[in-house]
């Protein structure tokens, strides 16, 4: 009996996470390694500033936030421009990036300060100054969640624009 091909359902559409035609010339695992790296430094940046407005300055929590975030996105977007995926200044990826900056900033602040209201209150001692547990963890969550957010919106979308 001749073996006939079976009919199959098309296969659900994926994220692009592999290299094609117009994309950088960094292997995704490269990529992750880099961006992972980018984003420990700029998550320093972020949370010391962010302590140094809040606790140093006595700027409000959420305008510390605020700011804090501005400065470590602007810094993990220009060395994941140059380092992470290699890719050349671009009006167009430029306000691609404010824009998924805005989204990627509503969902940091406020994730934020949401769980710095619901968490229970424990403190830990950082440099010297005692810190709310709940400080230290909101930033981490709300940081995860604009870095998984960040990482696969410009790598299928915003470094694929020339």
């Amino acid at each position: 009996m001749p073996v006939t091909a079976q009919p199959h359902l098309p296969l659900p559409p994926e994220l692009p996470l592999v290299d094609e035609p117009g994309g950088t010339d960094v292997d995704l695992t490269t990529q992750i390694i880099r961006f992972v790296l980018t984003g420990v430094l700029s998550a320093v940046v972020d949370f010391g500033l962010y302590l140094v407005l809040w606790k140093g300055l006595g700027l409000e929590r959420d305008i510390a936030k605020a700011c804090s975030f501005i400065v470590g996105t602007t810094t993990a977007y220009l060395i994941n421009r140059r380092w992470t995926f290699k890719a050349e200044p671009s009006r167009s990826r430029f306000i691609a990036v404010v824009v998924l900056y805005a989204i990627t900033f509503a969902a940091q602040v406020g994730i934020n300060a949401a769980l710095n209201v619901s968490l229970p209150a424990m403190k830990v001692h950082v440099g010297g100054h005692s810190v709310a547990l709940a400080v230290l963890v909101a930033f981490v969550i709300a940081q995860g969640v604009a870095t998984v957010i960040n990482f696969i919106v410009q790598r299928a979308v915003i470094f694929k624009i020339r």
